[in-house]
């Protein structure tokens, strides 16, 4: 069996035309961990295989980017998912995907994604005018200041909740349900 020849070259300088050592790898790492530890070589040091291109940062990050196109594919993945676990508002994907929420609208459009379009509405009593929506129920709740269980009661009835009518407008399901 043979073993594989390197070439111990300097990190910072990534120069394989001058290596500081050639050898078997085996004793060139124990070469390499000698000469460091005791400052012989006061650098970093790399084990290349010869012929090998060193890359310097920028070639090395540049390769790191990911493609544009892997990253929505990942994304649209990442909302079906959710989507899949009940998320249906525009909102709810965007908190449980970490995806910012302007990228879902983007995706949701740009896919045809079926969304919950429903929301909670609030009409003040004395007020036809003052009127509340949101497309969440605990959102309503803090906004009036009600319990969850009194808004579901009240919106089964068109009941009063602290001076509003509560009710839930369903939305208009979308063509692909």
């Amino acid at each position: 069996m043979t073993e594989t020849q390197v070439l111990v070259i300097n990190a910072d300088r990534l120069d394989i035309d001058h290596p500081l050592a050639i050898g078997p790898e085996p004793e060139m790492f124990k070469l390499a961990q000698h000469n460091y530890k005791s400052g012989e070589w006061p650098f970093p040091v790399r084990l290349v295989k010869p012929g090998t291109k060193p890359w310097d940062d920028a070639t090395y990050l540049a390769s790191m980017k990911q493609d544009p196109k892997q990253g929505e594919r990942e994304d649209i993945k990442a909302i079906r998912q959710a989507h899949k676990h009940g998320k249906h508002t525009l909102r709810e994907l965007a908190d449980s995907t970490a995806i910012e929420l302007n990228r879902v609208k983007d995706l949701v459009h740009k896919y045809s994604l079926p969304l919950n379009n429903g929301y909670w509405r609030a009409e003040k009593y004395n007020n036809p005018d003052e009127v509340i929506a949101y497309q969440t129920l605990s959102r309503l709740c803090k906004k009036i200041d009600a319990p969850e269980f009194s808004i579901r009661q009240a919106s089964m009835s068109n009941g009063v909740v602290n001076g509003y009518y509560i009710s839930w407008v369903p939305g208009m399901k979308n063509k692909h349900d």
